[in-house]
């Protein structure tokens, strides 16, 4: 059994170690530029350990920031009340912003676009209307993203009333 615990803490470290020379390396590089040599190298594990962990450079990523946007998720899921999606989606979008600035930067956009899809999917999910998700899902994200780009001129709160706007007319009979 003690043995099976250190396995399991040797292979957790691992993913943190390789985790963290990615990112590392791409506050430097953009992921395009990057090899999974480099990673090793910079995590100090063999190629080996890193293809026991992890398919690819877009798998660490996606495993990195995936809980932590499900956290936002999930706590407006539990929290039906307006207020509350409001204040978390606040949140959210501020905290988010600088890993949608880096993901531009750094080439790897398609993976945060990704997790937010899915949780967006999950979000709709009692709605069962499949367009209604995808538009929202790609209207918000296209939204957030310009708002980003364009240095945030607007203020978040005018953002979020325009979101809510689309929540109201979907209402509507």
């Amino acid at each position: 059994m003690a043995a099976t615990e250190h396995a399991k803490a040797v292979k957790k470290d691992t993913k943190e170690f390789i985790t963290t020379a990615l990112l590392q390396l791409l506050a430097k590089e953009p992921l395009s530029k990057l090899s999974v040599s480099q990673v090793c190298q910079r995590a100090g594990v063999s190629r080996m350990a890193f293809y026991r962990n992890f398919e690819d450079l877009e798998q660490i990523l996606y495993e990195y920031y995936q809980p932590k946007m499900a956290v936002v998720y999930d706590t407006i899921r539990q929290n039906p009340s307006d207020s509350v999606k409001f204040d978390v989606q606040l949140a959210f979008f501020n905290t988010f912003g600088d890993f949608i600035l880096a993901s531009v930067d750094r080439g790897y956009e398609p993976i945060i676009q990704r997790i937010f899809t899915a949780e967006m999917e999950q979000f709709y999910a009692a709605d069962k209307d499949e367009y209604w998700t995808t538009f929202m899902s790609a209207g918000v994200y296209a939204i957030w993203r310009k708002w980003l780009l364009e240095g945030q001129q607007k203020p978040l709160e005018e953002i979020m009333r325009f979101f809510k706007r689309f929540d109201t007319i979907r209402s509507l009979p």
